[in-house]
């Protein structure tokens, strides 16, 4: 059993405190896409990302693919640490690297997790999740990687305003004004928040948050 949402004031923003879990948010709901602990789990990730920690905490047989470096990136190392296979790919573009994973799971009759989880069993999943959260927020922040947070709260909160952060490839967002950030993908924020975030996702949106969301608007933190 996973503990409940953690929520926190800073600055006069609620926070979703999903630093506090290993793994993150999608740790949560993961579980609905991982049917049989018998099976292997693949996952074709950018080495800065947290599913792969997520699904090394959620599946017992988790592999993960990856673009090989001459150092592990910290987040491969955790999903190594948490148990996860890691298999690296040379020049790794992330077209090559699914490419392998795809192979791979032909081959070997693995089961290939969708990139960024972007299927409605994980979105409705979490929608669910997040709608037993005691705390009705009128507009809600969230960074954007492949947009599936951001979707997946405006089916919990439907009548909430929703802002999503940009940190890479142009997200599917729903209905959430897109704002671009500033840093590059594979680097940290500049301005993170003042509580432990994913430097290169959730912690870039922090910026927008202090400059304009209004008193009591909820921030979703990830992960760590």
């Amino acid at each position: 059993m996973l503990p409940k949402f953690s929520l926190a004031e800073h600055d006069g923003i609620i926070v979703v405190r999903d630093d506090r879990l290993p793994g993150g948010t999608k740790r949560r709901v993961l579980p609905c896409l991982i049917k049989d602990q018998k099976q292997e789990y693949v996952y074709a990730s950018p080495v800065y990302g947290y599913a792969q920690i997520a699904l090394a905490h959620s599946a017992k047989h988790a592999t993960i693919f990856c673009a090989e470096r001459k150092t592990n990136h910290p987040r491969t190392l955790e999903a190594k640490a948490a148990g996860a296979k890691i298999v690296e790919v040379p020049c790794g573009y992330m077209s090559v690297v699914r490419a392998r994973a795809k192979a791979y799971c032909a081959e070997h009759g693995a089961v290939l997790l969708p990139f960024g989880l972007d299927v409605p069993e994980f979105i409705d999943a979490l929608a669910a999740e997040a709608s037993k959260i005691n705390y009705k927020p009128r507009e809600v922040w969230t960074v954007a990687g492949s947009g599936v947070l951001s979707r997946a709260l405006q089916a919990a909160w439907p009548k909430a305003k929703f802002f999503a952060v940009r940190v890479g490839a142009e997200p599917d967002a729903g209905r959430a004004t897109v704002l671009q950030a500033p840093e590059k993908f594979e680097n940290d924020a500049k301005m993170p928040p003042p509580f432990p975030s994913c430097s290169n996702y959730d912690a870039k949106a922090w910026r927008f948050v202090r400059a304009s969301a209004k008193p009591g608007a909820l921030f979703w933190n990830v992960a760590s």
